[in-house]
């Protein structure tokens, strides 16, 4: 039985991404390790035969494939030897190279997932280094399926876009949403009825853009060229330069993720 270990397995992001792949049966209870400093064990409690430690080196002694889910800055807290296992890493801007360099195993998954992953919803683009096994490489597509969609990178620096793109998660949707509803507001409407409002739109906007046919730019066209109160808007927005903003906020994204 391969086991898997999971280093911050009950951080944020480690139990969203842990709890759809246990209720999918993907990983069993019995072959899970998790770690975590404080030793908190909230969050599993429909999972009793999951073994918890607060030794990282037990952990990594007991396990085929360490999954790596704590903050980069915290890497160098990580004083372990993992040769010849999987690394499984979700950390932004800490490099297949790097990682070899701690870790001393140079089979790697370096991979981007979102705060939408315990939705099912997370958009996960990973990179496997050239030592990574077939068998290592369906671990981590069938692991990442479980919390929404997932995709292969053939070319590591990808994956830095991607930790701008997607791996905000709702961050900067929500940006934009928060203009929206501070807006309503200065306009005389109530915050309560606002925030409604926007939640609303935009669970109504994100399900017709996931599930229409045409693409963004498509229902950006036929909105513009109906030429009502919607167009009017949409035309006012493009023509103040609404790309500029988004694209200069990637960039810098992107460069803080390629810089670690």
């Amino acid at each position: 039985m391969t086991t898997v270990g999971v280093i911050g397995g009950t951080g944020w992001l480690g139990g969203a991404l842990l709890r759809p792949a246990l209720a999918k049966g993907f990983v069993a209870p019995d072959s899970l390790v998790l770690s975590s400093r404080s030793g908190n064990t909230a969050g599993f409690e429909a999972w009793p035969d999951i073994r918890f430690t607060t030794d990282n080196r037990a952990l990594a002694a007991q396990s085929d494939i360490v999954i790596l889910s704590v903050r980069p800055e915290d890497i160098d807290g990580l004083d372990l030897d993992l040769s010849g296992k999987l690394i499984v890493s979700v950390m932004a801007r800490v490099s297949a190279a790097a990682l070899f360099a701690h870790f001393k195993s140079r089979r790697i998954i370096r991979a981007m997932p979102n705060a939408c992953a315990e939705q099912g919803l997370s958009f996960t683009p990973w990179y496997a280094t050239p030592d990574v096994s077939n068998a290592d490489r369906a671990f981590a597509d069938g692991f990442f399926a479980c919390s929404g969609k997932t995709t292969r990178l053939l070319a590591e620096d990808e994956l830095d876009y991607f930790t701008a793109l997607t791996g905000s998660g709702p961050a900067f949707i929500a940006a934009f949403a928060d203009v929206m509803i501070r807006d309503a507001i200065e306009n005389g409407v109530a915050p309560d009825i606002a925030d409604t409002a926007v939640r609303q739109l935009f669970l109504g906007a994100g399900t017709w853009i996931a599930q229409a046919a045409e693409t963004p730019a498509g229902t950006v066209k036929t909105f513009t060229d109906y030429g009502g109160t919607t167009a009017a808007g949409l035309n006012a927005m493009l023509s103040a330069g609404i790309a500029g903003p988004i694209s200069k906020g990637l960039a810098a994204a992107t460069n803080k993720a390629a810089k670690g």
